[in-house]
C-alpha cells in the first residue's frame, strides 16, 4: 500500500484549503483513512478519520472547521479545511489502517504517505 498527500500551500487566516490522499495497492474496502499533522516541534497529532461505513471522527481543535470524506472507487480521502487558523500550521499527513481501526493513535496505522505542508499567515 502506498498513500501520497496532495494540496498544501500557504493560505490567510481565515482562508479555506482542500488536501486530498490517493491510495494504491491492495486496502480493501474496510480501511481506516484519517489526516494526521506535526507542526514544528510538536509530537504528530490526529486529526481526523474516516471509515467507508460510519461518522468521520474530529480531533476537539478542528470540529466544526474541518470535512473528512472518501471516494471508495477512486480509493481517495480529502480533507476540506476551513476558517484556517495560524496554529493549523503544520505538514499534513495521510495515514491508513488496513483493520478499520478508530484509534487516535499514530500506532494504529500501518501506512502514512509524505506528509504536506500547510502555512497559516498573513
Amino acid at each position: 500500500v502506498q498513500l501520497q498527500a496532495f494540496g498544501g500551500g500557504l493560505v490567510q487566516p481565515g482562508g479555506s484549503l482542500r488536501l486530498s490522499c490517493a491510495a494504491s495497492g491492495r486496502t480493501g474496502i474496510k480501511n481506516t483513512m484519517a489526516w494526521f499533522r506535526q507542526a514544528p516541534g510538536k509530537e504528530r497529532e490526529f486529526v481526523a478519520s474516516i471509515r467507508w461505513y460510519d461518522s468521520p471522527l474530529y480531533s476537539d481543535s478542528v470540529k466544526g472547521r474541518f470535512t473528512i470524506s472518501r471516494d471508495n472507487a477512486k480509493s481517495t480521502a480529502d480533507l476540506q479545511m476551513t476558517s484556517l487558523k495560524p496554529e493549523d500550521t503544520a505538514v499534513y499527513y495521510c495515514a491508513m489502517d488496513l483493520g478499520g481501526t478508530r484509534s487516535f493513535r499514530t500506532y494504529a496505522y500501518n501506512y502514512w504517505g509524505q506528509g504536506t505542508e500547510v502555512t497559516v499567515s498573513s
